[in-house]
């Protein structure tokens, strides 16, 4: 009887194929988190232009959510200068193909859906810079929501897509402190 040491099997090729595939689930749930969240912030703003247009602010809530329509030339939260939109625009643009050129580097579903709501957002205010008036690259974003008082008074006026880009910012900022990578590894605090 050999005691030769039998040759090892062939590596199970399973965990080879899950690690492949991993990639693209995730930036399959970044593409569908983008495509509901711009398809939501789509259909407000159309049902905010079409049934607020000329209309006093609406009080909800008691008062601690106004909708009201307000066409913003601006950037996030009114920021900017008037005619700096088509940059705003262009900004959005790079955005946007950076979120998709990285989608493929993804392995973590918390970078994924956090992406995917900046990606959304990128994408809701950069077609209301297209689409809408005064011009291509030029438009005015359709902002809805004010809190506490009418007119943005408290708070910047916003819109579905701006939500998306403050809470996606929120979590990716989150997962960074807890060292959550965009690649599924955990960063361990040292001591």
């Amino acid at each position: 009887m050999s005691s030769d040491p039998q040759p090892s099997p062939e590596p199970d090729t399973v965990p080879d194929e899950q690690q492949a595939a991993q990639p693209k689930r995730r930036a399959l749930l970044l593409a569908v988190i983008a495509i509901v969240v711009f398809a939501a912030d789509v259909v407000t703003k159309s049902v905010v232009v079409a049934t607020l247009e000329g209309h006093e602010p609406v009080r909800v809530l008691g008062g601690l959510v106004y909708l009201q329509l307000i066409r913003n030339p601006f950037a996030a939260f009114g920021m900017g200068v008037t005619g700096m939109t088509w940059v705003f625009a262009i900004v959005a643009c790079g955005v946007v193909i950076a979120l998709i050129w990285f989608a493929k580097r993804l392995r973590s579903a918390g970078w994924a859906i956090g992406l995917g709501l900046i990606l959304a957002g990128a994408l809701g205010n950069l077609a209301d810079r297209v689409f809408r008036a005064p011009g291509v690259l030029r438009g005015h974003v359709v902002d809805f929501v004010s809190l506490f008082a009418p007119n943005g008074d408290v708070w910047p006026v916003f819109n579905v897509a701006d939500s998306a880009i403050c809470v996606g910012g929120v979590l990716i900022v989150l997962l960074s402190l807890l060292g959550r990578e965009y690649d599924g590894t955990v960063k361990r605090a040292k001591r």
